[in-house]
């Protein structure tokens, strides 16, 4: 036997190798669409039109808008824990009594570090 016939026979096994993985990979393809289409098949179909949310009867809701403060913490002479307190530890608040909202002093941006001009 001749040392090319070795050759011949390594290069038709990487190409059949080849081809067998390629049609592993196809058969894996198919399979995840077969998959993936009965999932689809068992999911719900969207809501029909008589089945989506209405608007109420009154009318659409608003969005309400006021100024809140929070509420002082209690004095006591030793350390409360968030369990002492008022709402346990959230912080409570209430309406306040001007409804003015606040704005910047003129000259300021507003921001950290904002000297105002220049």
């Amino acid at each position: 036997m001749d040392i090319a016939w070795t050759d011949i026979a390594a290069r038709g096994a990487l190409g059949i190798g080849l081809i067998v993985a390629g049609l592993v990979v196809v058969g894996l393809l198919i399979g995840a669409f077969v998959v993936g289409a009965r999932i689809r098949r068992r999911a719900p179909s969207p809501p029909r039109p008589e089945e989506q949310p209405r608007r109420p009867e009154d009318g659409p809701v608003h969005e309400a808008r006021e100024q809140r403060e929070p509420d002082e913490v209690p004095r006591s002479d030793h350390r409360l824990t968030p369990h002492e307190m008022p709402g346990h530890g959230n912080m409570p608040s209430r309406r306040s009594s001007s409804q003015q909202r606040p704005r910047w002093d003129d000259g300021s941006g507003g921001s950290f570090g904002s000297g105002g001009q220049g």
